[in-house]
């Protein structure tokens, strides 16, 4: 209760820690219910957990990894901290980037990783534990960055009373769990394997806990400098666990930038008080309503937690959105969108002011004023859904496929994203070792894999990422078994 009071924050999963581990916490908690004569808890047999989606289902599609390279982990990092984000740089030349949570950005080539960027050494108040959401969060680079030189972070501080885009958005009493801060960082030198150059703030964010706070950004790629997207910065915010302090009302309308996927300028000439402009042709761009946030792309999202784009056929804008308890989803995001959370969790209600645990039918005329997930699996066939990205290389087997996973048991999933899109089913991906059958759980021994997934569309090479051994594996052959489909 004490640190539930400090932190604003539920105890997380075990599954990260080592089944010794996990049985002395339990028999310390009996130890402690023995000596203190503590009653159990009831059990509501209406939460005991049924299937609420189809199953995933079985593809008989077999992919094989190869080690790439292992990122350096510290002997005090975090077991839920690490290897969470990759990008090509821009010239296509083969270099990769990856961020650690605990703020550094490492340049790889020609199989070494060495630190690019250590945030920790440039910003003050910069914080990654508590909360498995925090620390360095997201990097991308401009799409002109061959000329401009630009790329962006997110990360979250320590709240010191700096104003925030959004301060004022809830009330003192609740308090401010950290801030997520938005940068520009500007090379001297866009082939320099050590940062050199300046930085500027760009946006600071206001979140009521150190949960759900803005978990990935990106531009659209691929795009003409006459696109109206081109150099559009999108970035996905989490509800910062307002429903966790049953206030859904801190979110899930245009008035708040809580549960939101925004879409800035940040090199457009800045609004007042601002260092970014809003686009013109945003959904909410001409509210006359001055408390509407006109950086809004779309909302109603607990935990945004990756985006892509699908150029295969339009451009699809995908958001992969982790769920409470019950369901995850995978989004098709229309500008303007209302996605339901906090009343709607999959295509099913809940009233997170009573229970976050418990959903419950609702009809087709409520689910009609929301945009339903285009995928989805529920919790008997994984934890929390790792988004990913469509690919485009040369696996035949995986062309055209949005590729995606669970951050906690590490599965691999992929759903069919060609048009019409008339497939909303999600299939999983076997992975295999020397011909046997193998789980990312096996491989690196441990419960809860911490699944991310990268991709480099130059090469068209696909990666899968685990924080726990800090690895890059990269995708070397996928095919489909014998008499499966």
């Amino acid at each position: 209760t004490r640190q539930y009071a400090q932190y604003k924050m539920l105890m997380p999963s075990f599954g990260f820690l080592a089944q010794s581990q996990i049985t002395e916490i339990l028999a310390y908690v009996d130890q402690q219910t023995k000596q203190f004569h503590i009653e159990p808890l009831p059990v509501n047999e209406s939460m005991v957990s049924e299937r609420l989606v189809p199953p995933v289902q079985r593809s008989g599609l077999n992919i094989e990894m190869e080690d790439y390279i292992q990122i350096p982990r510290s002997n005090d990092n975090p077991a839920d901290k690490g290897i969470a984000t990759l990008r090509p740089h821009p010239a296509g030349d083969g270099t990769l980037f990856v961020s650690d949570q605990i703020g550094i950005i490492y340049r790889i080539s020609q199989s070494k990783a060495d630190t690019f960027l250590n945030i920790t050494q440039k910003i003050e108040k910069f914080i990654y534990t508590p909360g498995i959401g925090t620390g360095l969060g997201s990097f991308a680079f401009h799409p002109d960055f061959l000329k401009n030189k630009c790329f962006y972070t997110t990360h979250a501080e320590t709240y010191t009373g700096k104003p925030a885009i959004n301060d004022g958005a809830f009330p003192d009493s609740i308090g401010v769990g950290l801030q997520w801060v938005l940068s520009e960082w500007e090379l001297d030198d866009v082939q320099a394997k050590v940062f050199q150059g300046k930085k500027r703030e760009v946006l600071r964010l206001n979140t009521p806990t150190t949960a759900h706070g803005v978990q990935d950004i990106g531009f659209a790629p691929g795009l003409a400098q006459e696109d109206a997207d081109y150099g559009m910065l999108y970035l996905g915010i989490g509800d910062g666990g307002s429903n966790n302090l049953k206030m859904p009302e801190l979110g899930h309308h245009v008035r708040s930038l809580l549960g939101t996927v925004i879409r800035i300028n940040p090199r457009g000439n800045p609004g007042k008080n601002q260092s970014y402009s809003i686009p013109p042709d945003n959904p909410f761009a001409n509210d006359p309503d001055p408390m509407v946030r006109k950086e809004i792309w779309a909302y109603g999202f607990r935990n945004p937690h990756r985006m892509c784009w699908d150029a295969t056929a339009g451009k699809k804008m995908i958001v992969a959105d982790i769920g409470e308890s019950n369901i995850e989803e995978v989004n098709i995001i229309e500008k303007g969108g209302d996605y339901g959370w906090s009343n709607i969790e999959g295509r099913y209600g809940i009233d997170t002011k009573v229970d976050l645990k418990s959903v419950y039918p609702v009809s087709k005329s409520k689910l009609a004023f929301i945009q339903e997930p285009f995928g989805q699996y529920d919790h008997q066939d994984g934890n929390a859904i790792s988004g990913g990205f469509v690919y485009t290389g040369a696996l035949e087997a995986l062309k055209n496929k949005y590729f995606f996973g669970d951050i906690v048991t590490g599965k691999l999933f992929y759903m069919c994203i060609a048009q019409p899109l008339t497939d909303s089913t999600v299939y999983e991906i076997s992975l295999v070792r020397n011909g046997q059958p193998i789980s990312l759980q096996q491989i690196i021994n441990a419960r809860r894999v911490h699944l991310r997934i990268g991709y480099d569309p130059y090469t068209g090479t696909l990666f899968i990422m685990t924080k726990g051994d800090g690895m890059i594996r990269k995708v070397v052959r996928a095919y489909y078994e014998e008499n499966q489909i």
